[in-house]
């Protein structure tokens, strides 16, 4: 049906809107009331969550209010010095000082003195005007975001094989029809909880699911088979998996001779992958190999699905170009509910790359260096072609290179936290602090807005109008469900006041509509061509696939149906070989670190980590270490362990769990401060795509003290010194006093067990048992967290949550089945509220129900 519009509720203030969850990739559709604060959501029934919702798309209005949030811009109280505090301005003053800074430096530097870096969770229109601000407003080439720390890889190998990078060349939907899906380092089940129903459907149907990830995921724990190679060597494997399947006539021939080129090559060179070498090499022994390989060329429709674990590497884009050459040479890429594809992780992460933050790229996914694109997009523009700025330095060249000489000295940041987010973390923070100037634009102080010069207030996803392309390519609309806090504006305003203060003012709009479809001309005629899809056609058909080239044009949900975007419409295979990761362990640094998400935090966790009710799910960091070698070390559960690499020192509690490799420690990177894993990652960069080497790096392990609920950050003294800069040209960063915590005590409590149930009628709900009542006491505040609920009869029945003697919450669970549900949504429980748990089953059913009902309390 189509996506409603704003709709005021009669007789109220409030008004309900379709519009969609603020974090990952998928976008998924949520309906909003409101109007008098605070806000609420449900889940909607749109096509990639089909009324699904995980706990951070819950808890999402939670932050729209919170105390932390910026409303006033802030400035520094003395121009120039760092060290005095963050004080509240007015936009005049704070916009006065942006625009000062920056006409005297590029007057003293040049005009790539002063860059931009963006982020993945701006709109396409934000993205858009914030590529056409630097090019045409400031002149510069020096913008890039933090996209290049997510999907570049990925993008690179698909443009090199396919002609064309959209993640996911296919609708979700496709996954729970195919009958084999071998996922790469990916974990959806904690980063994309809703998407799992597909991959759910498709194991009642009976398919085969494999995972290849160094740690036994949530998602990993439902597959038909799960290997642990080692980090940074999943190249090694897929070209050992194409060995096998050329050794056994496995290969499509007809395919691989009628749609693509350079198989040739690519076949002699996995001629040295045999299975006991890459067994050797990865750890996979030669069985699992063998399965996995005659899984996909058996199956009717195979899908391979590649993400960070695979692609955050020195080889990532080598990596994923493997396994593309594995999907090519049995024939999967643009056959029916088949194919390879790449799981895009931030919320605008392919619309964000497609229109202009990249450092090398224009509008419409093209060349910055292409004379025909350079033309097309200054005549849209209204500019001359020769005056916009060459390519730049990507993500982490440029950010290495501030306050240097021929570096950015003055920084304009939007929706982007590269003091945690960056690799070597310390040492991004170093350069930020070299800086002449930096401005930031974000919801929070976020570590990277708490160095700054100037902070600007920014409206919050629903607070803003927009679009939004999500992992499939689907381009969706980000509709304003309330108005900011008074005084804040999105950034779309920001930059087109900014634009005009620095006399471009006549080329820029705050209109998200108008932008749009400027952006449309813009990409018209270019690899991700939007020039067909208007705000009303998007209403009207909950999103339409891009390439979308005309107004009647149906969209493309699924590419290479008939010829791939290459001239000779040809797919390329193309010859890598496996490399050793930038830095392997030795004696000094024994184990490997690798880095990845947790379910209760997103990202840099500048939004997250503020969350109430994601406090109470991930409130600290947790490294996981194997059983085997936290007892080598004599560290206990919950210990506080610091791990340190060449780089930095972080400290962390210790998971010991046998869900990772002995030889592999994993840290979650949404901490910053004296837990920041990404004050220990690796800068390597992969040739291509500039990739740093999130993924893999030497690590030392050693126990801190036993379980304490306050993390002590390493000491200073023993923290390595960041590599010396070229230039310091500012005072050393401070930090703002206007430092806040959520941290809490909190007590889990559940109500649990078996018990037999007879049924009085699915109309007649009654209590279990006494054991499942509970009482908050006086003083303190209870949320439910979850219920799982099992059936052992026959028939469908009941299970309810009842507050203070009425019905709070349904729990349905089928006959013989199971139930997960996450409760979030739940109101506080405050002290003297009573929970209990009833059941409700057809007359005459007997049989047993076990109940987990978990709660906590503050």
């Amino acid at each position: 049906m189509p996506a409603a519009v704003s709709l005021p509720d009669p007789g109220t203030s409030t008004r309900t809107t379709e519009t969609h969850c603020p974090y990952c990739s998928l976008q998924c559709g949520v309906t909003m009331t409101a109007g008098d604060r605070p806000a609420t959501l449900v889940p909607a029934d749109f096509p990639t969550n089909r009324g699904g919702l995980c706990s951070k798309g819950w808890s999402a209005p939670e932050l729209l209010d919170h105390p932390e949030r910026l409303t006033r811009p802030l400035v520094r109280a003395d121009p120039g010095d760092r060290s005095s505090p963050l004080v509240e301005s007015t936009w005049d003053d704070a916009l006065d000082r942006i625009v000062t800074a920056v006409r005297a430096t590029q007057a003293r530097h040049g005009h790539d003195a002063v860059g931009c870096f963006g982020g993945g969770g701006l709109t396409n229109e934000q993205a858009y005007q914030f590529g056409k601000f630097a090019r045409v407003a400031l002149r510069t080439s020096a913008i890039d975001y933090n996209g290049r720390f997510c999907m570049s890889s990925a993008a690179g190998a698909a443009v090199r094989a396919f002609g064309i990078d959209r993640g996911m060349p296919f609708p979700l939907a496709d996954i729970g029809a195919a009958d084999v899906v071998v996922l790469v380092g990916s974990n959806p089940a904690d980063t994309m909880p809703p998407a799992m129903q597909y991959f759910d459907a498709g194991r009642e149907r009976g398919a085969e699911h494999v995972v290849i990830d160094p740690r036994r995921t949530n998602t990993a724990r439902h597959a038909s088979l799960h290997v642990q190679p080692l980090p940074g060597t999943d190249l090694a494997l897929a070209n050992g998996l194409l060995h096998i399947a050329v050794a056994e006539g496995l290969v499509d021939a007809g395919y691989v001779a009628a749609r693509t080129t350079g198989f040739a090559d690519v076949r002699a060179g996995v001629a040295g992958y045999w299975p006991d070498r890459v067994e050797r090499l990865t750890g996979v022994p030669v069985e699992q190999q063998r399965r996995i390989v005659f899984a996909l060329a058996r199956g009717e429709r195979s899908i391979i699905l590649t993400a960070r674990g695979a692609e955050q590497h020195r080889s990532g884009t080598d990596t994923a170009q493997a396994w593309i050459n594995l999907a090519l040479a049995l024939g999967l890429p643009g056959r029916e509910g088949s194919g390879w594809a790449t799981v895009t992780g931030q919320g605008n992460g392919q619309g964000g790359r497609e229109h202009g933050q990249k450092a090398d790229q224009l509008p419409g996914y093209r060349k910055i260096t292409d004379p025909a694109a350079r033309a097309h997009v200054a005549a849209v523009w209204g500019v001359d072609p020769d005056d916009i700025p060459g390519p730049g330095r990507s993500a982490f060249e440029l950010l290495d290179r501030l306050g240097t000489d021929g570096g950015v000295r003055a920084l304009l940041v939007m929706a982007s936290n590269v003091a945690v987010s960056a690799p070597d973390a310390r040492r991004v923070i170093s350069r930020l602090g070299d800086l002449d100037f930096l401005a930031v634009s974000d919801f929070f102080l976020s570590e990277t807005a708490e160095l700054a010069d100037v902070v600007l207030p920014s409206a919050m996803w629903a607070e803003e109008e927009g679009t939004m392309t999500n992992l499939e390519g689907r381009v969706i609309r980000r509709r304003r469900a309330m108005d900011p806090p008074a005084g804040v504006r999105d950034d779309l305003q920001l930059l087109a006041e900014l634009a005009g203060r620095l006399g471009a003012g006549d080329k820029f709009s705050g209109d998200a509509e108008t932008v749009f479809t400027e952006l449309g001309r813009a990409s018209a005629g270019g690899a991700a061509d939007y020039s067909g899809i208007t705000y009303q056609r998007i209403d009207a058909e909950q999103g339409l696939f891009w390439p979308v080239p005309s107004l009647d044009h149906p969209g493309t949900p699924r590419l290479f149906t008939d010829r791939f975007a290459t001239p000779d419409g040809r797919a390329r295979f193309w010859r890598v070989e496996h490399v050793d990761a930038h830095e392997v362990p030795d004696a000094e640094y024994p184990y490997v670190l690798t880095t990845g998400r947790v379910l209760g935090q997103y990202q840099s966790g500048t939004q997250t980590r503020r969350s109430r009710s994601l406090q109470l799910v991930a409130p600290t960091p947790r490294a996981e270490l194997h059983p085997d070698l936290a007892r080598t070390l004599g560290i206990g559960p919950d210990d506080v362990v610091e791990l340190a690499t060449r780089r930095g020192r972080a400290r962390f509690h210790a998971l010991v769990t046998d869900a990772v490799r002995p030889d592999v420690v994993f840290a979650p990177f949404h901490w910053g401060g004296g837990s920041s894993a990404n004050a220990l990652t690796d800068p390597a960069l992969d040739p291509t795509s500039r990739m740093p080497a999130f993924k893999v790096c030497a690590v030392a392990v050693r126990r801190v003290g036993g379980p304490e609920e306050r993390i002590p950050p390493p000491e200073p003294a023993l923290q390595p010194q960041p590599r010396p800069h070229q230039a310091p040209t500012a005072h050393t960063p401070h930090t703002p006093a206007r430092r806040r915590t959520t941290r809490v005590k909190s007590t889990p409590r559940f109500l649990h067990g078996v018990y037999p149930i007879t049924g009085e009628g699915l109309g007649r709900p009654g209590p279990l048992d006494p054991a499942l009542r509970y009482q908050v006491p006086e003083g303190r505040t209870a949320q439910a967290l979850y219920f799982r609920g099992g059936n052992s009869t026959g028939e469908l029945v009941y299970l309810l949550l009842v507050r203070d003697g009425e019905p709070m919450r349904w729990f349905p669970i089928g006959a013989k089945g199971d139930c997960h549900v996450p409760l979030r949504v739940v109101e506080d429980l405050d002290g003297g509220t009573v929970v209990e748990l009833h059941a409700a089953a057809p007359l005459g059913v007997t049989g047993e129900v076990v109940v987990d009902l978990g709660l906590v309390e503050v």
